[in-house]
C-alpha cells in the first residue's frame, strides 16, 4: 500500500516537472491563456499531491502510534507474567551489606534476606535499557 501511494506521488512529481518545463517554453506575453491555464493545472495537481502526502504521513503516524500502544501492552503482559510466576523466588543474592539500607525493598516480594526480587529486578534493567538508549540516540 505504502509502495502503491509512493509511485502515485513520483508520478505526481514527474508530471508537475513536465508541466513546469512546457510552462517555461511558453512565452506569457504571447499566450497568456494557455500559460494562464498550465499554471492552474500545476496548481491544481500540486495541491492534490500535498493532500495526498498529508494523508499518508498522517496514516504512518497513526500506524506507528498502534505498533507502539501494542508493543507496550505486551510488555508490560510480559512483566507481569514474568512476576506472577517468580513470585517468591529470588533472581539473585548478594551479602546482605551491600544492599543494606533497601534490602527489603531490593528483596520485594520475595522476603529472602540479601535477595533480589523479580520487580526490582526488572525495574532496574528497564531503566539501565533506557539510559543505554539514550545514550546510543
Amino acid at each position: 500500500m505504502v509502495q502503491k501511494d509512493a509511485e502515485q506521488e513520483s508520478e505526481m512529481r514527474t508530471e508537475i516537472q513536465q508541466m513546469k518545463k512546457e510552462q517555461s517554453s511558453i512565452s506569457m506575453m504571447d499566450e497568456f491563456a494557455r500559460y494562464a491555464r498550465l499554471e492552474r493545472k500545476i496548481n491544481k495537481t500540486t495541491d492534490k499531491l500535498k493532500t495526498h502526502v498529508q494523508s499518508r504521513t498522517a496514516q504512518q503516524a497513526k500506524m506507528k502510534w498502534v505498533v507502539n500502544i501494542v508493543f507496550y501492552i505486551l510488555q508490560a503482559i510480559l512483566m507481569v507474567s514474568l512476576i506472577w510466576k517468580y513470585y517468591s523466588d529470588p533472581v539473585t543474592v548478594v551479602p546482605s551489606k551491600w544492599i543494606a539500607p533497601v534490602e527489603r525493598l531490593v528483596a520485594f516480594p520475595t522476603g529472602v534476606a540479601g535477595g533480589v526480587g523479580i520487580t526490582c529486578w526488572l525495574v532496574v534493567c528497564n531503566k539501565v535499557i533506557t539510559l543505554g538508549l539514550n545514550a546510543i540516540s
